[in-house]
């Protein structure tokens, strides 16, 4: 397998989440609309972020070649979010998705970073078809996705999980 990449905006650079990022993890996992929209995944110490990324994130990296990525401003090097291409349980092809601290929302760093990441997963590698899921509360989550290009298509429950969600998809015709 070739190395992880890392990929780059105007403003951002999205590079492969790695077990440094534990201490930016942690507050993210914990941040309100996480637990709202995403859930708690019971990450409460700095250890449990590696943990985390070691477990959850790092086997499909090294796996598929594309997982999480953490979104850093060029300008001043914070981490603002994370984005990424995810091989899901419960969905057929390749899940989108993105969260930012909540310091960092309504900036256009969510559109330009899941953007990159769509045209990555496209162009670099070879996904055609991807999927998305958010909650029915989630506006903010819904323009996103209708921006990239995703339509809504049905609800679907995910294994292990009581709620339905919204499923958008997108297919590259090119």
């Amino acid at each position: 397998m070739r190395a992880p990449q890392s990929f780059e905006t105007e403003r951002l650079i999205l590079k492969p989440t790695s077990e440094e990022d534990a201490p930016f993890l942690l507050a993210l996992l914990n941040s309100p609309k996480w637990l709202k929209y995403i859930g708690d995944r019971q990450v409460k110490s700095v250890e449990g972020a590696r943990e985390y990324i070691k477990n959850k994130m790092l086997p499909q990296l090294q796996k598929l070649g594309f997982s999480n990525y953490t979104v850093i401003r060029k300008s001043d090097k914070v981490k603002l979010g994370i984005c990424g291409l995810y091989d899901r349980a419960g969905l057929a092809g390749i899940d989108i998705g993105f969260a930012f601290l909540p310091e960092h929302e309504q900036q256009g760093y969510a559109f330009e970073a899941a953007q990159e990441i769509k045209r990555a997963g496209i162009e670099v590698f070879g996904i055609n078809q991807m999927s998305a899921i958010t909650t029915k509360d989630n506006i903010a989550s819904q323009k996103l996705l209708e921006k990239l290009g995703f339509k809504f298509t049905k609800m679907v429950q995910l294994p292990q999980d009581e709620e339905e969600l919204l499923l958008y998809e997108f297919t590259n015709k090119n």
